[in-house]
């Protein structure tokens, strides 16, 4: 009887003492009014802070991009000479020539080999040139610089230079002649089988430097306890460059395809001035910005002109947003901040 009492007393002792946390917290002193005015004061401190810095860029942002994309897409439902207030209302007539359109079909193909080609030639080569560049060999700073340069060129310079160096009477063709290789000599802007191999060489020439940076700084960000803990472990030098380097340097190689594929969509100006919006469509270097300047500005018609810039916005965003959703996906979510984590 006892033992049984004093079981029960036990138990009901634990039963007591289990809710001394929830005792606890409901006989703590409630927050001080003068507390609690000194968090919301914090708060709207913060939120007016945030708001000075960022409302200048916010600003920037409307103006320049936002408000430009949607004055195109105002512009877009008209038939409009680029003068006056635009009447002449059209509808989705604009949009719905330009997605039947056999040329524009065609130009932006041209964009779709150039991202897939950009990503095949310049990917490869700047990582073979940044894990080269990496090691320590005599002049490896001079190098950096000469691949560098031709990124820092102005479009201007480097389309000039390379349309004089590749006409038909140019600078290489008359190189090769003089060395006995008159078989290589070609039409290199006009001839439609190399043009677009042409214009892949100046753009990997140009850019393949912005690319080199980029891996350099993801390989200089590993730590070289990793390489050094794989050479005792008796791992190749290949082996280490491919279960080790490529890895850790995805995040890198995937932020730079992401820059490659949304400038590769909408480029422009090396194309403009070396071959031209009329020379590019003959020649199949043609792009969706060559396109739009061709039957928009030229033809005087900037309603339509404008309704392609909606298109090639609205394509450029389609691609970011499901790279983002599909590639981006692992460097995001490595990326969540506190409150996102909450």
């Amino acid at each position: 009887m006892s033992d049984t009492l004093g079981t029960g007393t036990a138990t009901g002792r634990q039963s007591q003492g289990t809710p001394e946390a929830g005792d606890a917290a409901k006989s703590a002193p409630p927050a001080s009014p003068l507390a609690t005015g000194r968090r919301r004061s914090g708060r709207a401190r913060m939120r007016l802070e945030i708001a000075i810095l960022s409302g200048p860029a916010i600003l920037v942002f409307l103006a320049f991009v936002i408000f430009p994309v949607a004055l195109a897409a105002y512009y877009g439902f008209y038939r409009w000479k680029g003068y006056g207030d635009p009447t002449d209302w059209v509808g989705l007539d604009n949009y719905k020539l330009i997605l039947g359109d056999p040329a524009f079909q065609e130009v932006l193909t041209h964009n779709l080999l150039i991202v897939v080609l950009s990503l095949l030639i310049q990917g490869p080569l700047a990582i073979g040139l940044a894990l080269l560049l990496n090691q320590k060999i005599r002049g490896r700073s001079v190098i950096r610089i000469l691949i560098f340069v031709p990124y820092v060129i102005s479009e201007i310079i480097v389309g000039t230079g390379w349309g004089l160096l590749l006409q038909s009477n140019g600078a290489l063709n008359d190189l090769l002649g003089k060395i006995g290789l008159e078989s290589w000599q070609h039409d290199w802007l006009s001839d439609p089988d190399l043009a677009l191999w042409t214009l892949m060489g100046i753009i990997t020439w140009k850019y393949i430097g912005f690319a080199v940076i980029l891996m350099l700084a993801g390989l200089q960000s590993i730590p070289d306890e990793l390489f050094e803990a794989a050479e005792i472990d008796g791992a190749s030098y290949w082996q280490i460059q491919r279960r080790i380097t490529l890895p850790l340097l995805g995040p890198t190689i995937r932020i730079w395809g992401f820059l490659s594929i949304i400038g590769s969509l909408q480029l422009f100006d090396l194309v403009f001035i070396i071959w031209g919006p009329y020379i590019a469509g003959t020649a199949g270097t043609s792009t969706m910005a060559i396109y739009m300047v061709a039957e928009g500005r030229n033809a005087a018609n900037f309603g339509y002109g404008s309704a392609i810039a909606v298109v090639m916005f609205v394509i450029s965003m389609i691609v970011a947003l499901f790279y983002q959703r599909f590639v981006l996906r692992r460097d995001l979510q490595g990326a969540v901040t506190e409150g996102g984590a909450k």
